[in-house]
């Protein structure tokens, strides 16, 4: 499955056009360009202990794999009801081809639980909102579905709920008009476990990893200081709390 981002989107009052050099560069459409910085580091809130993040090593990721996504949808019940595959998903493997090689890559996609969100900037009722170890969620309760979230996000990682939902999971309500999203399968996370698209990769090649990238000692800030990881979009600044090796 291919994907592809909508440049249009981009939050104009960040205005982070400076200091662009040493950004590589990869089309997703004609006029959609996406840049990847060669090297990118862990940043917080002085005195954070704990942010959660992820690393998907693209080299090791199966083009035609869909594991991750077929265990988000199973997770979360995205799919059923009479509804599509892709009518709801948190998880999707897109396509990108760089321009200079013309090489091709796929890897998975999701929120990608930035620390200065565009999604929490532009909610007007505080529905969308960074917790203190990183992850991004949406409060159902307070969501007025005006969507500002779904257009601000440039990762295109925001669904809109249309229909009555059914035979819900408790541990993610969802909602007729609500946004939803990713939510780093907080309720596996806050019970210690992993989030289900990384539990049912490591049952393959082991592509995506997962942990606190506070911690120098936990697996996931090992690699990052070890090998060159890239934040989609980076020269947003925003800060995204998923990291690629081999973008």
């Amino acid at each position: 499955m291919s994907d592809s981002f909508d440049k249009s989107l981009e939050p104009s009052r960040r205005g982070f056009l400076a200091g662009l050099a040493g950004f590589a560069t990869l089309t997703l459409a004609p006029g959609v360009v996406l840049y990847a910085h060669a090297e990118t580091k862990p940043v917080g809130a002085a005195g954070a202990k704990v942010r959660w993040g992820m690393l998907v090593d693209i080299n090791q990721c199966d083009p035609d794999c869909t594991d991750c996504v077929t265990a988000c949808n199973t997770e979360f019940g995205l799919v059923g009801h009479g509804r599509p595959a892709t009518d709801a998903q948190w998880i999707r493997k897109v396509s990108v081809t760089d321009p200079g090689s013309g090489r091709t890559q796929k890897f998975p996609v999701m929120c990608q639980h930035c620390s200065d969100a565009p999604c929490v900037d532009v909610c007007p009722t505080g529905a969308s909102f960074n917790r203190a170890d990183g992850i991004v969620l949406i409060n159902r309760h307070l969501c007025v579905g005006c969507r500002y979230c779904e257009m601000a996000c440039p990762y295109k990682a925001r669904n809109f709920v249309h229909e009555e939902i059914t035979d819900q999971k408790p541990y993610a309500p969802r909602g007729k008009g609500t946004s939803e999203a990713c939510t780093m399968c907080v309720h596996r996370v806050d019970a210690g476990g992993t989030p289900a698209c990384v539990e049912a990769c490591a049952k393959g090649r082991g592509a995506m990893l997962f942990g606190n990238l506070y911690d120098p000692n936990s697996a996931i800030a090992k690699r990052i200081a070890a090998y060159n990881t890239a934040q989609i979009r980076s020269d947003l600044r925003t800060d995204p709390g998923v990291r690629y090796q081999g973008l």
